[in-house]
């Protein structure tokens, strides 16, 4: 037995490290400011003098700059050519005068990035200048034989190496890293990405170690205060180099879609952070360096990819873990909703702490929270369900027994008193902040831990030795197929209930551990990691039943994480989580329906082949609830074009899902109202004539009323035509305060009657805002309806979700029997 509590306190204290982070002076706190990366993706002629230069002006007019931002960082593709020492030069056509731009950043009162790769270009090995200020030519410095000097250059023909690597033990190495730095801090450069870098950037046969620590050399030389981070999915394996040699490193692959949709990212790319994080979380802070997650790419909703409460939880997380807060998208093009979530400096204080956060709860409803050392905590409810969710956090869990004073950060106000715990419905991929303040300590809660090598393995599934993990072993080649797993059956509960299971895993990426209780429905959880020898845990609610259980870990179809041990905690009466997730891969597959990679789907796979034949279906036929009624449906699709997917729910009338989509690697949501009865449900996905979506998950929840709901929402009128119809829709405040930033999130139709199947589109982008409402009265928004291809009989359900204050204030509703 171990005392989950005491744990779990030392872990929000911060991790310890021995060395000290190059120029911690530079790098006591994450920076913030803008990268030109993300632009470059979507437009390949966006790096450019003139363009740079506007993104600085408009970082300062915004208003940005006065909260924090400062940092204007130039990406790859400034350069073209190299000076006769060997040095990068800029593209004189993209770039006139690169001093000139550097010093129109500083004259802003800004700080200037740059990006360079480690190793030697192609072009000036063949070239040989003679090193500045050495009698050595570059070819002296090579390694040899010639190999790779970094991550991009790896994958090259060797007979071909675009890059090559340096040996630093050779005399002038040193001195060539010198002199681009030198050459760096000349033009007034105050940061530098160097990227590719490896044992990491998906390469692992690289070491750019030696390389990391002479650029660190060089900066120190330049005596100019220089940030150094380090890029991309480093690995963790080699933490005590990264920490010591440089102030920041990108701790997974770039979250910018790069063509794979059609906008700066997606919320699958982002939402795969929260699970990137579980095994970096201890290794942030001004002594360790900081865990870059890549870009925020919030200031414009239309083009960012993500909407407003996306975009809320997006720069929480960031917030939360001190992570690097620097802008993606193009500054001349901000929106409100942009300004207000990048200038709120309560929020911007979180990511200034000094105390990143740590995992508390995973799965879909985390938890992260950092102690401030003071008496007080940092907490973020997060909620990556796209329907609206509860989500609890009991003090007991960070050590105290009661809150005198909890404050809603995004809102600044502050909510009073809350003894034990505080819950509260959550937005689909919403989130709650809060700071909160301590009284007494909390007695330790117990756990049991259970070793998964001495479970019972089957097919592929083994152990191997583990140098990090708890018993020095772990379980590998779980997954990719049903019967690669490994079975704890020893899992004691003197009586039934819910108990929160910690999983410690380890993964060099984010990957899907399918967890089995009793031979219920597989659930996946995602688990992420730098190492496949560091484990680290997160922890979901499970079931279990009076005496003895069995407890299945694997990955039908996906790549699993390796299983280190499992430690159950909680005297059962825990609340049960409201929702439940039903993987594809899970299902049954009929016809030509099979299993395909998909890296951002749940369980890192998705079911393709579904349609063009009745026979090629997915079938969830173990679909469980509680109790007759209208639930809340989340289907995860993917599809680049609009496509038609039909569903049958207990063989009832098919019902048709008109289904657009932005991406085939990145799954969309739907949610719709779906009507079951008690028990087990079968629910079938296909469509007989034509090619359907690819199908990634479904969940199935009830419609959840806030406990301190203050907003009503009405159909006040239908007007227009019937094919198009507008439905003017009543949001009301009956709270004693205003409402600020009331919003339509969901309207979703799906037909139960009439002549002639349809499904209607709602022609609005959502969330849809109404402003401020002011108490004791209404806002009226006007919803424009597709109801072209529906039948003048036709009748509809209703899934509706509404709220304000940030999401403080949620309502959540399903409405049977509408007309057009």
């Amino acid at each position: 037995m171990r005392p989950i509590a005491v744990l779990a306190i030392a872990t929000l204290m911060g991790s310890s490290v021995n060395a000290v982070a190059l120029s911690s002076v530079v790098a006591d706190r994450p920076y913030l400011g803008w990268s030109s990366f993300s632009e470059q993706t979507v437009s390949s002629s966006f790096l450019t003098q003139d363009n740079v230069e506007a993104q600085s002006d408009a970082l300062l007019s915004s208003g940005l700059q006065q909260h924090g931002f400062t940092y204007i960082n130039i990406d790859a593709g400034w350069q073209n050519g190299f000076d006769a020492n060997g040095r990068p030069t800029p593209d004189a056509s993209l770039f006139r005068n690169m001093t000139g731009l550097i010093s129109h950043i500083h004259s802003n009162g800004q700080k200037a990035g740059i990006y360079w790769k480690p190793g030697v270009d192609r072009q000036v090995v063949v070239a040989n200048p003679q090193i500045l200020e050495t009698n050595y030519h570059i070819r002296d410095i090579l390694a040899t034989p010639n190999s790779a000097g970094n991550a991009f250059a790896a994958s090259d023909p060797i007979s071909s190496l675009s890059n090559f690597k340096i040996d630093y033990s050779k005399q002038g190495a040193q001195e060539y890293i010198d002199s681009i730095v030198a050459l760096f801090a000349s033009w007034g450069v105050d940061y530098i990405r160097l990227d590719g870098v490896a044992p990491g950037s998906g390469t692992m046969s690289l070491d750019n170690q030696p390389d990391v620590m002479a650029w660190s050399k060089a900066i120190k030389q330049s005596q100019r205060p220089i940030w150094l981070t380090i890029s991309s999915a480093i690995d963790q394996d080699y933490f005590n180099t990264w920490q010591q040699y440089s102030n920041a490193r990108q701790i997974s692959a770039n979250l910018e879609c790069e063509g794979r949709c059609s906008t700066l990212t997606s919320w699958p790319l982002t939402s795969q952070r929260w699970s990137d994080l579980i095994g970096w979380q201890n290794y942030a802070g001004s002594q360790g360096g900081w865990n870059d997650l890549g870009p925020l790419e919030i200031g414009n909703t239309t083009s960012d990819g993500l909407n407003a409460v996306e975009q809320q939880s997006a720069i929480t997380l960031w917030a939360m873990v001190n992570a690097p807060l620097y802008i993606g998208g193009d500054l001349t093009k901000l929106d409100s909703t942009g300004l207000d979530l990048l200038t709120n400096d309560e929020v911007i204080a979180v990511d200034q702490s000094g105390f990143p956060a740590s995992q508390l709860a995973g799965g879909m409803t985390p938890i992260w929270a950092s102690n401030l050392g003071d008496g007080s905590f940092y907490v973020a409810l997060f909620n990556l369900n796209a329907f609206p969710s509860p989500v609890s956090i009991k003090w007991s869990a960070l050590g105290f027994i009661d809150a005198p004073q909890v404050h809603d950060v995004w809102n600044r106000r502050n909510l009073g008193r809350y003894d034990e715990q505080f819950s509260a419905v959550v937005l689909g991929h919403g989130v709650r902040l809060l700071r909160v303040f301590s009284h007494g300590v909390a007695k330790p809660e117990l756990s049991q831990s259970y070793v998964a090598y001495l479970g019972l393995t089957s097919g592929k599934a083994a152990f191997i030795r583990c140098k990090a993990c708890s018993t020095g072993h772990e379980v590998v080649n779980l997954g990719l197929g049903k019967n690669n797993a490994v079975t704890l059956d020893n899992i004691y509960a003197e009586h039934s209930g819910t108990f929160r299971m910690e999983i410690n895993a380890a993964t060099s990426r984010s990957s899907d551990l399918f967890y089995q209780v009793n031979n219920g429905v597989p659930t996946s959880v995602k688990v992420g990691g730098g190492s496949f020898d560091l484990p680290s845990s997160t922890s979901v609610l499970v079931k279990l039943a009076a005496g003895y259980n069995s407890i299945q870990f694997g990955n039908p179809a996906g790549i699993a994480p390796n299983l280190d041990q499992i430690g159950m905690s909680g005297d059962g009466h825990t609340a049960p989580p409201t929702f439940a997730v039903y993987d594809a891969e899970i299902g049954n597959l009929d016809g030509k329906a099979l299993n395909s990679a998909c890296e951002y789907c749940s369980g890192n796979t998705k079911i393709s082949g579904i349609g063009m034949g009745s026979d090629n279906t997915v079938t969830f036929p173990d679909i469980t609830v509680a109790g007759p009624g209208m639930y809340n449906m989340e289907i995860d699709y993917l599809t680049k074009v609009p496509r038609l997917l039909y569903m049958t729910v207990n063989g009832g009338d098919p019902i048709p899902l008109d289904l657009t989509g932005d991406s085939e690697d990145s799954p969309t949501s739907l949610v719709i109202p779906v009507g079951l009865k008690e028990g087990k449900n079968t629910v079938q996905f296909g469509n007989p004539d034509e090619q359907a979506p690819a199908l990634d998950k479904i969940a199935i929840a009830p419609p959840l009323e806030s406990t301190d709901l203050t907003l009503t929402l009405g159909l006040q009128k239908r007007s227009g035509p019937s094919s198009l119809r507008t439905w003017t829709l009543n949001l009301a405040n009956l709270a004693p305060i205003p409402a600020e930033g009331g919003q339509l999130n969901l309207l979703s139709l799906v037909q139960v009657s009439g002549a002639r199947a349809c499904q209607p589109k709602v022609l609005a982008s959502l969330p849809m805002s109404v402003g401020t409402i002011p108490k004791q009265d209404a806002r009226s928004l006007d919803v424009p309806i597709d109801f072209s291809s529906c039948s003048d009989d036709a009748v509809f359900n209703l899934s509706i979700v509404y709220s304000a204050d940030h999401g403080a204030v949620v309502g959540n509703a399903i409405l049977t029997g509408f007309s057009q």
